[in-house]
């Protein structure tokens, strides 16, 4: 029953991922960047992660050494970590930060590596090799999309809210903090 595949998938999937690192990833570039590009980005990321789940399989997920992905990862949170802090001195002077790059790409890119082989992508590999994977596929993938835009709207308002120096002491520590536990 494709219905109830799908309400299963959206129900497991959104509350596995209530609190996740990629939340928080949502919300700190949404800070910086707006909640509508931060949620596009998710919402590839998680059709891509989900659609690897759904149709490929554990297989993909064994194909890359975890240390490689979560290298990866690290490395990427590191980097933009360390960017925002040093952006964060520069907002003391008034001056509108230019965001570098596309926040959509970023986003999406962040996520997959984060995302891949995390605990959510698995749920729904198992859930789609017991269902219809179109509906796995899509339950997971609008649960996903959701929380991440929960996230993103919610760095938006305290973008609103917070001094900009603040927000970007409090969000490259949390990118350091992810780059950390992605190699530990």
């Amino acid at each position: 029953m494709p219905l109830l595949d799908t309400a299963q998938a959206f129900a497991l999937v959104g509350l596995a991922e209530l609190g996740d690192k990629s939340q928080l990833v949502c919300l700190a570039l949404a800070a910086r960047h707006g909640a509508v590009p931060i949620t596009i980005g998710a919402l590839l990321a998680f059709g891509l992660l989900n659609g690897v789940a759904c149709v490929v399989g554990a297989g993909v997920a064994g194909a890359l050494p975890e240390l490689w992905v979560h290298s990866a990862a690290a490395l990427l949170f590191a980097f933009f970590g360390v960017k925002t802090l040093l952006e964060g001195e520069e907002a003391d002077k008034e001056e509108e930060i230019s965001a570098v790059g596309n926040p959509i790409l970023l986003t999406f890119s962040m996520l997959v590596l984060a995302e891949l082989g995390d605990k959510t992508q698995i749920t729904v590999l198992g859930l789609a090799s017991a269902g219809a994977p179109a509906a796995t596929w899509l339950g997971a993938t609008v649960a996903l999309t959701l929380t991440s835009a929960v996230a993103a709207w919610a760095g938006r308002w305290l973008n609103d809210r917070l001094p900009k120096r603040t927000l970007h002491r409090v969000t490259g520590a949390l990118f350091l903090v992810f780059a950390v536990a992605m190699v530990a």
